[in-house]
């Protein structure tokens, strides 16, 4: 299969300002970046991405016409546009600007200023899910996982099967809160769980708690995927028997090691 390579990534910005234009260009340059367009508003880029689909958009988060939040859900309800990366710039660290980003699954959300580092791990980000690599996972086959995906978030669901299926995995299931998902680990075998920590009718960790304690796949791996960041939150879910836990953005390799990691434990 034909592999991308970072230097013939295809690279949308959308930034209203021409010194940050300036800026971020440069930056994208530097690491490698050779193929852009610059647009400032919501609109143009919508328009240009109906025109020539990029790899990546990369986004200030207020614009003129809209917020990054606005555009990265309009692409997100279009099916043409729905499977293009998204990446963040923004000085922005409030939890209402933020997790509605993290939740329609981006490949990075950068802070302002953002050093190479970081830029480079957001566009390494981008080439995982565009050029899939197979687990490898020893005695277990792949292709014969199967996963439950758990997460009130229709946009952070599919953003996380688009991972899961880059690695191989074909057999997904899908339940939109905790509530939903336990008839389902009732009535049917998973190799693994990925859910989300905020769900509104039975949260991460009291599905965590049901499935050690009163399910019948006690032992099954149970990977947390969340934005949450209470600290408290997160040790009570370390305590209550979780395998991993993985933040958001949903990041193809760091996701690789972790499951792995919990299949080996099998």
């Amino acid at each position: 299969m034909y592999e991308k390579s970072l230097t013939e990534l295809y690279v949308l910005m959308v930034e209203p300002s021409k010194s940050q234009a300036r800026f971020i260009h440069r930056e994208l340059k530097a690491v490698g970046i050779n193929h852009f367009d610059i647009v400032a508003d919501g609109c143009s880029a919508l328009e240009t991405m109906r025109q020539f689909n990029p790899d990546l958009v990369i986004s200030a988060m207020h614009l003129p016409d809209m917020t990054a939040t606005d555009l990265v859900h309009k692409m997100r309800h279009d099916e043409d546009l729905i499977d293009i990366s998204f990446m963040l710039i923004s000085s922005e660290t409030g939890f209402d600007y933020i997790d509605p980003i993290k939740q329609a699954g981006v490949t990075g959300i950068l802070p302002k200023p953002f050093n190479s580092t970081q830029l480079k791990r957001g566009l390494y980000n981008t080439l995982d899910i565009l050029n899939p690599d197979t687990l490898d996972l020893g005695e277990f086959n792949v292709e014969d996982l199967k996963v439950l995906i758990v997460d009130d978030s229709a946009m952070a669901r599919n953003h996380i099967k688009r991972v899961l299926k880059g690695l191989g995995i074909e057999h997904i299931t899908e339940a939109d809160d905790g509530a939903n998902a336990v008839p389902l680990l009732d009535d049917h075998f998973f190799d693994f769980v990925v859910t989300d920590y905020n769900m509104p009718k039975m949260d991460g960790k009291a599905l965590l708690e049901h499935i050690r304690g009163n399910s019948n796949q006690r032992s099954i791996p149970v990977l947390m995927v969340t934005s949450e960041g209470d600290q408290g939150n997160l040790a009570a879910v370390e305590q209550a028997g979780v395998s991993g836990i993985c933040d958001k953005p949903f990041e193809s390799e760091m996701v690789k090691k972790l499951i792995q990691r919990m299949m080996a434990d099998v």
